[in-house]
């Protein structure tokens, strides 16, 4: 295995890496202190409503029901507003990402064009060896030569793979 064949693959897992980190930091979407203070407000208040049981006091706990509904639906409107504000912040974050691996994957294929990324023995890719080897074999050691085509499609899905596997080293705060 060459070092061009493991600088490209760490290069695409990176890439691969930020995709996943920036994916779980949009579906995780942190709670805003004020959020917290709101959620914690209607809990006190439910809790006070379900206290109050007797008859006697049945007026009170439903103006504290009522007073923690109008709080759910100020947290909730609080929320909507700000996965607009992230969901806006996310999907120009994921553009960048995505321009700049387009730029990146186009610059390995130029500098990887005329030259074979990495040899492999040919048992190792023995059902795909053809689809792997555009150049052919390599005549002086009867390895399979890979491009730069398949070895960036096999590292990205390799990387994905990976990131999906181990997304939860990335989910620890």
């Amino acid at each position: 295995m060459s070092l061009a064949a493991i600088f490209v693959f760490l290069i695409v897992s990176a890439l691969q890496l930020l995709y996943r980190y920036l994916d779980l930091a949009r579906k995780s979407g942190g709670l805003s202190d004020e959020q917290i203070k709101v959620r914690l407000e209607i809990k006190q208040l439910l809790k006070e409503a379900d206290q109050l049981s007797t008859p006697s006091t049945f007026a009170q706990a439903a103006k504290l029901k009522r007073l923690a509904a109008a709080k759910e639906k100020e947290l909730a409107k609080m929320q909507e507003h700000d996965l607009k504000g992230k969901q806006s912040l996310y999907d120009k974050y994921t553009k960048f990402l995505l321009v700049t691996k387009v730029i990146i994957y186009a610059v390995l294929v130029l500098c990887f064009w005329s030259t074979p990324v990495t040899a492999v023995p040919q048992h190792l890719l023995q059902p795909f060896g053809k689809m792997f080897s555009w150049r052919g074999v390599d005549t002086a050691t009867g390895n399979v030569v890979v491009g730069i085509l398949p070895w960036l499609f096999l590292t990205s899905r390799v990387s994905k793979m990976l990131c999906q596997k181990l997304g939860f080293v990335l989910v620890r705060p």
